[in-house]
């Protein structure tokens, strides 16, 4: 868990926001793998749509999930002025079980969301990565929605353990270590980072927290140590903007597990530095996730992993 600039384990961080006229609706809805990802995102869109909507949080759990999906559906009931972010809930590198509060109890297999209302409701948001690409862009030529089959004709689980070599007797914790960079086709800027949920040795495939389809162009990536905590640096310049906030701001801070894994005994220094651009006196809380929901620069919303991804919120 992250409190300003401490990370915790076996703990809780509490953020209590009052709002002078903001309103605040919860809603939340049964989730699970493939079609039923979509139906839950649609239904908490459903539930919290209004014309006054201006932000909407969304918590998952992080393994019975395609987040791919669950976007997919708040955006289409949302439109791109609702600024979406939230991410996946983590068991850090067990991939055991995972799980979100809904109302007074801890529930699996959830998502639940929080919509914001009202004009007077500022929010930002910023989120960045800072991986290295390394090796060649291969194109998935065999995919069922978050399922990787075959890279280039062949089987995705044994190209991706080639790479790895040792580290695959650790798999999936170690996949955190090695995300996908992927875009849509060659020359396009958007590109999305995609990390590994789970191995199936018999299919010799590999589950992912988001879509990879078929067609798709992916490569492999790796740390930096400093271009992280860049990222991080950069995904706070993104959400602090060019708006000067007065008053009491709240920043949520979502990072991947597969960051904190990497920076070990550095983790912290992610969390200075957004804090270092943030406003000053910013409070900050949030989690290490399986999954970050953040737009990829403005508009509808996107899953990301392996990001730093920051939500600002405050009252004019």
């Amino acid at each position: 868990e992250l409190h300003g600039a401490r990370v915790y384990d076996d703990g809780a961080v509490v953020a209590v926001a009052r709002f002078d006229a903001v309103a605040i609706r919860p809603a939340s809805a049964p989730t699970g793998v493939g079609a039923a990802s979509l139906a839950a995102g649609t239904e908490i869109a459903r539930k919290l749509a209004s014309p006054d909507l201006r932000a909407m949080i969304v918590l998952s759990e992080g393994l019975e999930v395609n987040g791919s999906e669950l976007v997919r559906g708040i955006n289409a009931v949302t439109p791109p002025s609702v600024v979406v972010t939230g991410g996946l809930a983590a068991d850090g590198d067990r991939f055991r079980r995972t799980w979100v509060f809904d109302g007074d109890a801890a529930a699996p297999r959830r998502v639940v969301a929080l919509g914001l209302y009202g004009d007077r409701l500022a929010v930002t948001h910023g989120s960045k990565g800072g991986w290295d690409i390394f090796g060649p862009e291969r194109r998935v030529t065999r995919s069922a929605g978050n399922i990787l089959y075959e890279l280039d004709g062949k089987p995705a689980l044994r190209l991706y353990k080639e790479y790895l070599g040792e580290r695959a007797a650790g798999l999936p914790a170690t996949a955190l270590l090695f995300p996908l960079a992927m875009r849509r086709a060659r020359g396009e800027d958007k590109q999305l980072v995609r990390t590994v949920l789970a191995v199936d040795e018999q299919a010799q495939s590999l589950t992912f927290a988001g879509d990879i389809p078929t067609g798709s162009l992916v490569q492999l990536m790796r740390a930096n140590f400093d271009r992280l905590v860049q990222g991080a640096s950069d995904a706070a310049t993104m959400a602090r903007g060019t708006r000067e906030l007065d008053g009491d701001v709240l920043s949520l801070a979502i990072s991947c597990v597969g960051r904190r894994l990497v920076l070990g005994e550095r983790t912290e220094e992610e969390l200075e530095a957004t804090l270092d651009v943030l406003p000053p006196g910013a409070k900050q809380a949030g989690f290490y996730s399986y999954g970050e929901i953040s737009p990829f620069a403005s508009g509808s919303c996107d899953l990301h992993n392996q990001t730093m991804t920051l939500s600002t919120l405050a009252e004019t």
